[in-house]
């Protein structure tokens, strides 16, 4: 049986849809809430509720699994994100038990740019996360992704909302120039299901993106041609954005971006193009091929697919 954390946001719905189809058992970790969980309809789940600091909890869920897909993170929470209590310490204890419970398998969802001694907090905290599971003795395979996109994403969904509340005109930090490599949802949770069955794959860190490096302005670019919208361009200070973003999510809840996004900026985050084609035998789907989502009624669905899963599910990765 298959243990998925995260698996009540965007890419956690993903995978849990694509392993169900190929017949997987899965079994879903959710914290403890007052919110009903967002869980993914007509499939066959078994759930097991418990928090990361509940240790008792965590090792009944580890009842008849043998592999762990660890999704969960709280950068969604933006500015309020309590990333030494989940992404650090609820990755230790999570580990922890998968140790005690003898898992088979660890699978972990990290970020581009990950680095113990990066300044910005939540590359800091994913690989001091990255560093307790290599140290578990589990074998794992740790996949470091571009940012992720497809239908009820917080990365296109964000910015062609964003754009299409700004006057006129969109602030980018840097002029836009910096190299992000965005990865199709579909093929990530495919190279994540293949892995199963990948033995070159244990105790690996696979760094992954899309097939084409693309300029945050480039991006902004093709999300408005497909918003079908005109917006100039500004050019502004890092400082400022993060300020103002900041202050936008003090003053208005589910404001499309957070603070973190000044970290996804902040430097180039890309991989080599070739590692989907090489490892995995797959081609990769170009970014503008693929965002037929954010037009006419299926953005507006979209839109309030995003704001209800970040209600529903405060504890997420994407």
């Amino acid at each position: 049986m298959i243990l998925i954390t995260g698996g009540t946001g965007f890419i956690g719905n993903m995978l849990i849809r694509h392993l169900s189809s190929l017949g997987y058992p899965i079994k879903l970790l959710i914290r403890p809430s007052k919110v009903t969980p967002n869980l993914p309809k007509g499939l066959p789940l078994d759930v097991a509720v418990a928090g990361f600091n509940d240790e008792k909890g965590l090792r009944a869920a580890m009842k008849d699994v043998n592999v762990i897909f660890h999704l969960a993170g709280a950068e969604t929470q933006g500015r309020l994100a309590q990333l030494t209590e989940v992404d650090i310490k609820g990755t230790q204890a999570l580990v922890h038990a998968a140790a005690q419970a003898r898992i088979d398998r660890f699978f972990y969802l990290s970020h581009l740019g990950a680095d113990r001694a990066s300044a910005f907090p939540l590359f800091k905290a994913k690989a001091i996360a990255e560093h307790h599971i290599r140290n578990s003795g589990i074998p794992y395979t740790i996949f470091r992704s571009g940012l992720v996109y497809g239908e009820g994403d917080h990365f296109t969904t964000s910015l062609a909302v964003l754009m299409k509340i700004s006057p006129y005109f969109v602030l980018l930090s840097n002029e836009g120039e910096s190299l992000l490599q965005p990865i199709w949802i579909e093929d990530l949770v495919t190279i994540l299901a293949w892995s199963l069955d990948m033995p070159d794959t244990v105790d690996q860190t696979i760094e992954i993106g899309g097939p084409e490096f693309l300029t945050f302005r480039q991006i902004c670019t093709l999300i408005l041609n497909a918003i079908q919208i005109k917006r100039h361009f500004i050019n502004t200070s890092p400082l400022v954005l993060n300020v103002l973003t900041e202050l936008m999510e003090m003053v208005k809840p589910n404001f499309p971006t957070t603070v973190f996004w000044m970290d996804y900026l902040a430097a180039n985050r890309t991989a080599n193009v070739d590692v989907l084609p090489r490892i995995f035998n797959l081609l990769p789907a170009k970014m503008s091929q693929r965002l037929g989502y954010l037009e006419g009624q299926a953005f507006r669905k979209n839109w309030r697919t995003m704001k209800n899963q970040r209600k529903r599910t405060p504890i997420q990765w994407d």
